[in-house]
């Protein structure tokens, strides 16, 4: 995966100043007509070429929160975790490309911290119903209340009885991936340790000071 998003941040460098203008012009407005259209695919054009695989790409679009649409009806059912998770606040495309790269080594750093919590598949999910109701349990530790989505900005609001707070919700390749403001996972990660002393767990904070506008969770798939 790393050889992928360093080969699409070379793609993006040497685009030019010219041509970067334009690509950004296409994607920050939403534009769905032919220039935007056609400024994408010669773009990426050879970029796919390299990937192989239109999942790939989107993927890669999906790191941004709000870029890959995802329907509320896409949320309905039971979803498991399957790695850490990361996504980013700006729609810039060359922070998509270097972001890219970020968001593998964030990955890679958040492994320990949710493997020294004892976060896995068996003890941490999530489901959401069609009536706006939601249950999960991270590392064991039930969760439950309401919830509403907005599909426009891939922002989740949920509600307990004991807190609220926001999530985004962005694609991935192999399902959607739940993230939250550094400081709110942080919360989450201590309750599921018992411990705020636990040292690993600064990691989290060390993350969100390195990467501007980085959101950190679970990746998670349906269940099967």
């Amino acid at each position: 995966m790393k050889k992928i998003y360093m080969t699409m941040l070379a793609a993006v460098m040497l685009l030019g100043s010219g041509c970067t203008t334009g690509l950004l012009n296409g994607l920050g407005s939403g534009t769905t007509g032919e220039s935007g259209n056609s400024t994408l695919g010669n773009v990426l054009g050879s970029v796919l070429g390299v990937l192989g695989s239109q999942n790939t790409v989107d993927g890669l679009l999906g790191l941004v929160i709000g870029s890959v649409k995802v329907q509320e009806s896409e949320l309905y059912g039971t979803w498991y975790y399957t790695e850490p998770a990361c996504a980013f606040t700006s729609e810039n495309l060359l922070a998509k490309a270097g972001g890219a790269v970020a968001a593998e080594n964030c990955k890679e750093k958040l492994v320990p911290v949710y493997n020294s919590v004892g976060i896995n598949a068996q003890n941490t999910q999530f489901q959401f119903t069609q009536d706006h109701q939601f249950a999960g349990k991270v590392k064991g530790i039930p969760l439950s209340g309401s919830y509403t989505y907005d599909p426009s900005s891939g922002t989740l609001r949920l509600q307990t009885m004991l807190f609220s707070t926001n999530a985004y919700i962005t694609r991935t390749t192999s399902g959607l991936g739940l993230t939250f403001e550094s400081k709110n996972l942080l919360k989450v990660l201590q309750v599921a340790a018992a411990m705020s002393g636990n040292s690993t767990l600064q990691t989290v904070g060390d993350l969100s000071k390195q990467y501007d506008g980085v959101r950190l969770g679970f990746d998670i798939a349906p269940a099967r």
